[in-house]
């Protein structure tokens, strides 16, 4: 095991920005860092056992992703959306989704419904065992293999975007909701093995609708999280 001690400088040096780009990056979409987070750059620097400018650069990145929100004075923080960007972001997918899975209906070959099953069994295996943070993170991934099969490679990024800023939206507005619900996702995917793409488009319009409505605009969670233990490596 690497010991990514301040000490030891050679082996934090392996960890690069890419790696805690990413690491932030699946702890918000997970719900595992609320939005408003404050991101110490002291208290990361000690989890990640890298120096401050490491630290900028990722925040930075994760600036340019709209995942983080840098303020003068104050520092970095986990993005908030607000209510309005909320109902925006919903506007988005209900104009893009249905089409999506549409799509990826007419476009999926064999291969790519065998996939779409196998990640649905992944879901309800996360779902049933109460693994919450793999059944989110699996949640935001069915989204964006949908895309992939659709076959668009400007969807596929804007899935990506508009899944982690649902994330964010569901931890602050979810009033309860913490990831989409399986059977929904087996109501779509049901739709790809008898090729009805109009089916699917419906489906997943109703998948939507059904996790806009769940939202409790306004209402705002403000959970703490230790930061040191989140990311520090045992």
């Amino acid at each position: 095991m690497v010991d990514l001690s301040r000490g030891n400088v050679v082996e934090a040096d392996e960890v690069d920005e890419s790696d805690i780009v990413e690491r932030i990056f699946d702890a918000v979409i997970e719900q595992r860092l609320p939005p408003g987070t404050k991101l110490s750059e002291s208290a990361l620097c000690d989890a990640f056992g890298v120096g401050r400018m490491r630290i900028r650069r990722s925040l930075l990145l994760l600036a340019s992703r709209e995942v983080v929100e840098l303020h003068a004075n104050r520092g970095a923080f986990v993005a908030s959306p607000t209510p309005e960007q909320a109902r925006e972001v919903f506007e988005a997918r209900l104009a893009l989704e249905p089409n999506i899975a549409r799509l990826a209906v007419q476009r999926a070959s064999d291969e790519d419904i065998t996939a779409l099953t196998r990640h649905l069994e992944m879901e309800y295996v996360a779902h049933k065992e109460r693994h919450r943070h793999d059944a989110i993170r699996l949640s935001g991934q069915f989204h964006t293999l949908l895309a992939q099969v659709a076959g668009n490679a400007i969807l596929i990024r804007t899935m990506k975007e508009l899944v982690t800023r649902t994330s964010l939206i569901i931890g602050l507005f979810g009033a309860g909701v913490s990831n989409c619900r399986d059977d929904d996702h087996a109501a779509i995917v049901g739709a790809f093995h008898t090729r009805d793409a109009e089916k699917a488009a419906w489906m997943m319009t109703l998948h939507l609708r059904h996790i806009q409505d769940h939202l409790e605009l306004g209402v705002k969670s403000t959970d703490s999280v230790d930061l040191m233990e989140l990311f520090r490596k045992p």
